[in-house]
């Protein structure tokens, strides 16, 4: 019976708890859609060649990575889901990040070009849910991270 009063007792305390000391809330990050044709130049082309970039670069794929983008320090430990029309990875980010945590965006069919930025250090996982795009190797990608 006392512990019957005790838990009861408790809820009403329970409940008025406020709702950001019970989870952390979780925060979006975005990537461009893409880098624009007149963004992308192409210098040092052997004499009597011509550069034309004709059409933009697409978001192609994102994902954290462990420092910033010329240490190429691409996380391998990751959880995948899948339905129908989307597709999603999960990445814990708990741990040593000596050299930070960095969102890496990248763009073209093969990862050709990246554009990164630094996560704030007390971000311990990010959800990247992807879904196809409307151009060719296009991806569409909602990032939550907490």
């Amino acid at each position: 019976m006392h512990l019957r009063k005790l838990m009861i007792g408790a809820l009403p305390l329970a409940l008025s708890v406020p709702a950001p000391l019970l989870a952390t809330p979780a925060t979006s990050f975005e990537c461009p859609d893409a880098i624009p044709a007149e963004g992308l130049q192409v210098i040092h082309a052997k004499p009597g060649w011509i550069p034309y970039v004709a059409s933009p670069m697409y978001l192609h794929a994102a994902a954290p990575m462990a420092g910033p983008p010329e240490m190429k320090g691409d996380l391998a430990d990751f959880k995948e889901t899948r339905s129908k029309g989307t597709w999603s990875y999960t990445y814990s980010l708990d741990g040593a990040f000596p050299e930070g945590k960095w969102l890496q965006c990248t763009y073209g069919e093969h990862n050709q070009v990246t554009l990164s930025r630094q996560l704030p250090d007390d971000t311990q996982e990010c959800k990247f849910t992807y879904s196809k795009g409307t151009k060719a190797g296009q991806h569409q990608i909602q990032i939550q991270c907490k």
